[in-house]
């Protein structure tokens, strides 16, 4: 089977723009392809190294909201990349190869410095961070990497290490890996705003109801939308964005419904919010009881983590090989 491999970092709850961006992407992909799908650990406390005391807490909730919303420990390898000793040795060795001016023209860097300025990640580690996420893409001979638009310049970056090893080292050890474009790039925050815990503007996957409701009734709508009787602009605003991606069965009812003032901004919210309590309901229950199955998480890890480490030790082996080392 061709090979699939991502990861999210640890760093928080997550959101409907993790499930949008990644966690619906992934349940369909393990249905196809032989998925690595990695806690993200490392590259967490890059950003989180000064408190690093809730990435433990944090891999676990995550993990347990992996396997709630649909991802299948039978079906795919779920594993910790510090425990795999093999993406840091190959970071330092791919790290030999890889020109400063390379990693320099790399757009996100200079993007999360200006986002992340509490974070002060102006570091030696960061701005080597896409190196390592090539050492985690090509340890497994990662055929497709699922990523938005935004991480293209990043997996472009892997493959030209790639070239660039094979050209200096005559061994054809790594697989150049394709793009998976996700379907919807992003999701808004509730403000319109980009979706991000700093903003306190998203809704979490374990979102309590009464949090739902109080969350999407507070929701930004058409500005120019004064009283019940004006007609409405759906196409600038927030909630109808939403309904585009959730509600699509709905949305061409709900546009003319505001379009013409039949419809008031008060009753699409709500409808909006019961849908998501349904949505993020019964998944909730499921990770609450997860979440009590500590033993269980763990020992799905502990395979995974064997499992990843035998396919990333044989790599490695293969480049220290390819390097005469």
């Amino acid at each position: 089977m061709k090979v699939v491999l991502s990861g999210v970092r640890p760093t928080g709850k997550q959101h409907l723009g993790h499930w949008i961006g990644t966690l619906s992407n992934w349940i369909e992909l393990q249905q196809q392809y032989q998925c690595f799908f990695m806690v993200a650990d490392w590259h967490a406390f890059m950003s989180e190294y000064k408190d690093l005391s809730h990435i433990k807490e944090y891999s676990f909730d995550n993990v347990c909201e992996w396997i709630s919303y649909g991802i299948d420990p039978a079906r795919c390898v779920l594993f910790e990349q510090s425990k795999v000793g093999a993406h840091l040795e190959l970071f330092l060795l791919l790290s030999y190869i890889t020109p400063i001016g390379w990693l320099s023209r790399c757009p996100t860097f200079k993007e999360q410095i200006k986002q992340l300025k509490d974070k002060e990640i102006n570091t030696y580690a960061f701005f080597g961070y896409p190196v390592l996420q090539s050492c985690d893409i090509l340890l497994y001979k990662t055929n497709f990497v699922p990523v938005g638009e935004d991480q293209l310049s990043h997996l472009e970056l892997c493959r030209e290490i790639v070239r660039r090893f094979h050209h200096l080292y005559k061994k054809q050890t790594f697989i150049e890996p394709q793009p998976v474009l996700t379907p919807i790039p992003k999701l808004a925050g509730l403000d319109g705003r980009k979706m991000s815990k700093s903003y306190d503007n998203f809704i979490a996957l374990d979102e309590e109801d009464a949090v739902i409701e109080k969350k999407i009734l507070s929701m930004i709508t058409d500005p120019a939308r004064k009283k019940r009787t004006d007609k409405g602009h759906p196409d600038i605003c927030t909630v109808f964005a939403y309904y585009t991606i959730f509600k699509k069965e709905e949305k061409e009812d709900v546009r003319q419904g505001c379009m013409s003032a039949q419809r008031g901004c008060k009753e699409c919210k709500k409808a909006l919010a019961d849908s998501f309590k349904v949505f993020i309901g019964s998944r909730r229950e499921k990770k609450k009881e997860l979440m009590k199955k500590k033993d269980y998480i763990r020992d799905i890890l502990k395979e995974g983590n064997i499992k990843a480490n035998a396919v990333a030790s044989k790599t490695l082996e293969e480049v220290k090989a390819a390097m005469k080392i």
